[in-house]
Order: structure tokens, then C-alpha cells, then sequence
């Protein structure tokens, strides 16, 4: 696996002289370190908790986890060329091409400049080192007094936890950080309107056993973990995220295995929480493999925002485990195009690279991302991370997220503004998922006009009207 960073290079990954001629000839060797006072990071840790055999990480390994066939593809060098000797690209090196890698910027490490990249690329202690406490948080952000009070005023609501990857993408001196504002509290948790759910979409309502949602004829939600890498200040089960007393234990999740199993109209699971990610390879590996074992299910999505908040999630072997149990869906959930790093590029490649299909569901949040031009930005960013723009969901009626809210219009502009104007890939649904269990809504612009009998007047993205007729 070939590092995300080059020796040189700074924090946004330019074309250096030395990777555009790679192809021209062999690079020299590497020398120095890199501008951020880092080595050379592969975004991997070994998540078994155990050494690789050698007893170093795994920065050789080919992109989709698997041995590397002999002459098949040269050793990556530190640069993300080809390493000195080697002929240079060959076929089934899948190794994207520079013009795309340079366009997402290495995430910077604020504060953990002096981490060992060891650690900072360890899933595990990224994890350990999470900010959960207000002096933590002093020492990375210049905080303005409400937040330093809603640190502290939402904690028994909501805890808060960040990873210092997440942590290091926010802005310390700007409030308004699209990062910042949706990890750090804000007293607009505190406020409750009329309109506010405790269980907005009505999950626990239609559980027929614990941590199982069946609401739909032929799927299931599948609640297998209370934990997330960052709790996120918009999260939807606020109620149940991040406090223990909701954990999904063995015996729950093996009664929930055993309805799945009964239930044969059922052949699509989400895999949900929390963050599925959260659980050790062993345990996921487990779950889904007793997923794949039923005969009359099809199809399980992870939904996961590891990629976004914890990329070094996304090991070798974590992928190596995911190729047994295909086909596998992960959706994810990136909100704007400064989560876009090099890191997540990487882990988006990994599970792309070992067929995984990938869906992005973005949640409209106001004062983050409810412009037109940034939706675009950011969906066609994920286009290049291999990442199709699933769904932008209208934010939910969740207890303490009402300051999050737009207008429904806003979300219509903004798939006014994309439909014809970009690709078709680019174009989400918007949805308002129905509160107390209604289900998913579509609320897309309307370009039918009128309808006569068999005379369709229809109005396309330039807002020219034209007829169809029905034979």
C-alpha cells in the first residue's frame, strides 16, 4: 500500500515535479521529511491487535488487501510513484491516476504534529485519544463562551467525542467551521420546540425484537452497536448513541439474528447504530457472516461514517474481510467538501478497490452545507472518490437539532440547482424521512406543469416548457 503523503509535499497534495515525472523515469529517493513534520502515512493500522508477520505495517500491501502476484505491479515509493528499479505502471495496478489524487488535500494534524505516524494511523488509538473534556478541546480551539458552556450544559444530554483526525479538520479560530459546528456543542441543543421527537422516526416503536426495525415489507435495521468515532451534534438517535445502557448485547443480537432468519419476505439488513465500524473485525465478521448464511437474504448495507470521521478505520484486513461476505453496500455520510481529505480518498479507494459499491447520504444542515454550489462541489468530489450521491436527507425532528433545520425549499433549490446543470451521478433524492415511522418522502422539484388526458406539459432544467403526448 503506497503512502498517502510524499516526503516534501505539503498538507494539500500538489503534483510535485518528481510524481509528474514519474513516468518519465525512476524518482529519486526520498529524503526529509514532510512539511507537516510527519513520515509517510499509509492511513492503515493492523486491527486484529496483533503484528503482521514481518512486525512492521502493512505499507507494502496492494491497494485491495490482497498478496501482490509476482510481476504484476512495481513497489509503490514514498512519492506515490514507482519505486527506483521498477518498469513502472503495469496492468491491474490500481493505484488512481495523479490528476485525481492531488485533488484532495492531506488532512492536517493540529496539535499531533509530534504523534508517531504509527499511532496516528491506528484505528484503535484514534479511538483512546478522542476529546470527550473541555480542556482537551481548549488546548485545540480558540472557544467562544457558549460553546465553552454547551461543552459543559449538554454533556448529560449527549456526550461529546472527536477524533483527532476530525478534530485536526476544524477550523481553531472560526466558529462557524463547517467541521467544528457539527462536533463541538452549541446552546441550540438546549432549545426544544413543540415540534421535537424523542424517537423521530418512530425506530423503536416497530421493533418487533430489540434492535431490530422491520418497517418496510423487505428490509430490516439492524442495530448492532451504540458506539460512533464522533458523536455527531446533529445525530438523529441522540437517545441512544453513545450511552451504554442502550448497548446491543450478544444475546439481543443473536434474537435479532434469529427473526431475520424466520422471516423470509426479508432480504435486504442495515447494518446500523451508532457505527457498525465501531465493532473489532472478529465481531463484524460474525455478524456478517450469519447474515450471508441466510438463504433467502440478498443484499446488507453498512452504514458507517468511519470514512469521514475515522478513515484509519479502513484496514487491509478489514477489507480482506469484507470481500468474503459480497455483495456488501456501505453507506456513508459525508456533509461537506472539507471532508474530502486525502485519508478519506484512501479509505474510499480501499473498500472501492475490494468491490465494495459506496452511496453517500448527506443530511442538509443549516449554516454547513445549504448552498447549492457547495452540494455540487461535494458530490462531485465523491464522484472522484468513487462514491455515488445516494440521498440529501431533510434534517430530522430529533430532540436538540432544531437549529440545524432549513426549509424544505432550500433542499428543492439545491436539486433545482444540480438536475441539468451536472451530471445525472451528482443528483441525489431528497428526502424528508416522515416523522412518528412515515417512511422515506421524496420532495423533488416538480417539472410537470399540467396534465390533459394524454398531453403531458412538462418543464426541464433551463425552465422551457415542452409537450408529450401518451400514444
Amino acid at each position: 500500500m503506497e503512502p498517502l503523503h510524499a516526503p516534501g509535499r505539503t498538507e494539500v497534495a500538489q503534483a510535485t515535479p518528481r510524481e509528474a515525472g514519474a513516468a518519465a523515469g525512476p524518482p529519486p529517493p526520498a529524503a526529509g521529511v514532510p512539511s507537516n513534520g510527519a513520515s509517510p502515512s499509509n492511513g492503515m493500522a493492523h486491527s486484529s491487535g496483533t503484528p503482521p508477520p514481518n512486525g512492521a505495517a502493512h505499507a507494502g500491501a496492494p491497494a485491495n488487501g490482497a498478496a501482490e502476484p509476482a510481476g504484476e505491479a512495481g513497489p509503490a515509493s514514498p512519492a506515490g510513484g514507482i519505486a527506483p528499479g521498477a518498469a513502472g505502471p503495469r496492468p491491474g495496478d490500481l493505484r488512481p491516476s495523479l490528476n485525481v489524487r492531488s485533488r484532495f488535500p492531506l488532512g492536517p494534524r493540529a496539535i499531533w504534529r509530534g504523534v508517531p505516524e504509527e499511532s496516528w494511523n491506528d484505528w484503535h488509538w484514534q479511538q483512546r485519544e478522542r476529546i470527550t473534556k473541555l480542556d482537551q478541546l481548549e488546548g485545540l480551539l480558540r472557544l467562544t463562551d457558549e460553546e465553552r458552556e454547551a461543552v459543559l450544559a449538554t454533556d448529560a444530554e449527549f456526550h461529546m467525542g472527536i477524533t483527532p483526525y476530525y478534530a485536526a479538520l476544524m477550523d481553531p479560530e472560526d466558529p462557524t467551521c463547517p467541521v467544528r459546528l457539527q462536533a463541538v456543542p452549541t446552546m441550540g441543543e438546549l432549545t426544544f420546540t413543540a415540534a421535537d421527537l424523542e424517537d423521530p422516526l418512530a425506530e423503536d416503536r416497530d421493533m418487533p425484537v430489540p434492535g431490530l426495525t422491520h418497517r418496510y415489507p423487505d428490509r430490516v435495521l439492524f442495530y448492532v452497536t451504540h458506539n460512533c468515532p464522533v458523536y455527531c451534534r446533529h445525530c438523529t438517535r441522540k437517545r441512544k448513541v453513545a450511552d451504554p445502557t442502550s448497548a446491543a448485547a450478544k444475546a439481543q443480537i443473536e434474537i435479532a439474528l434469529t427473526y431475520i432468519e424466520h422471516h423470509t419476505e426479508i432480504r435486504d439488513v442495515v447494518v446500523s447504530g451508532g457505527d457498525p465500524l465501531s465493532l473489532s473485525d472478529d465481531r463484524l465478521d460474525y455478524v456478517l457472516g450469519r447474515l450471508r448464511a441466510i438463504p433467502h437474504l440478498e443484499i446488507f448495507r453498512l452504514g458507517t461514517r468511519n470514512l469521514v470521521t475515522l478513515p484509519q478505520r479502513i484496514t487491509d484486513d478489514l477489507v480482506r474481510m469484507l470481500r468474503k461476505h459480497h455483495p456488501v453496500y456501505v453507506n456513508t455520510h459525508f456533509n461537506h467538501p472539507k471532508e474530502c481529505t486525502l485519508e478519506a480518498f484512501e479509505a474510499c479507494r480501499r473498500l472501492a478497490d475490494a468491490g465494495c459499491q459506496l452511496g453517500n447520504q448527506m443530511v442538509l444542515l443549516k449554516g454547513i452545507n445549504d448552498s447549492p454550489r457547495l452540494v455540487k462541489e461535494l458530490n462531485h468530489k465523491l464522484l472522484l472518490m468513487r462514491v455515488r450521491p445516494y440521498y440529501i436527507y431533510q434534517c430530522d425532528l430529533a430532540k436538540g437539532i432544531s437549529h440545524f433545520r432549513t426549509t424544505i425549499d432550500a433542499g428543492r433549490r439545491i436539486i433545482r440547482s444540480l438536475r441539468g446543470h451536472t451530471s445525472g451521478l451528482a443528483v441525489p433524492y431528497f428526502v424528508v424521512d416522515a416523522p412518528n415511522g412515515g417512511g422515506k418522502i421524496p420532495v423533488n422539484p416538480d417539472y410537470v406543469v399540467r396534465h390533459e388526458g394524454k398531453k403531458w406539459t412538462l418543464r426541464n432544467y433551463a425552465g422551457k416548457e415542452f409537450t408529450y403526448f401518451e400514444p
